[in-house]
């Protein structure tokens, strides 16, 4: 899986989160709007990696997790991340919602306000979480 899968597979279950939570399926919904942020953020860390280049272990393994805030700090966004929080709340607050996300969610029952409350934190168009990622994948 390349830098560009993963984009792709970011706005695809980005749109099938959206897709589910209208249906009223919010459990899978949830999941997955939360699984399109992991993906843009692997996407962030496939771009660091240049062609022919053999890739620092400790990176990779750090890679391959579902924690948000960890893919942020593998992505080294930690520091643009605090700075965009700094300079909007709304995404700041947004990025507090996400953050929240776990692989683990798939599991669970979601009411439909927590998935939309994800989905809205994720998708913002001016303040979205996948928004401000995208930025830099």
């Amino acid at each position: 899986m390349n830098r560009r899968d993963l984009q792709s597979l970011s706005r695809v279950r980005l749109a099938e989160a959206q897709s589910l939570i209208r249906s009223g399926l919010p459990d899978g919904g949830y999941y997955l709007a939360g699984y399109a942020v992991e993906c843009a953020l692997k996407a962030c860390i496939a771009r660091q990696t240049q062609r022919h280049e053999f890739p620092d272990k400790k990176i990779v393994d750090a890679s391959y997790t579902h924690n948000l805030k960890e893919l942020v700090r593998v992505a080294n966004l930690e520091s643009p991340r605090s700075a965009a929080a700094k300079a909007d709340p709304q995404f700041a607050a947004n990025w507090v919602i996400a953050q929240s996300w776990s692989e683990q969610s798939r599991y669970d029952r979601h009411t439909p306000a927590s998935p939309q409350g994800l989905l809205n934190a994720v998708a913002d168009r001016k303040h979205g979480v996948i928004k401000w990622i995208r930025r830099y994948w």
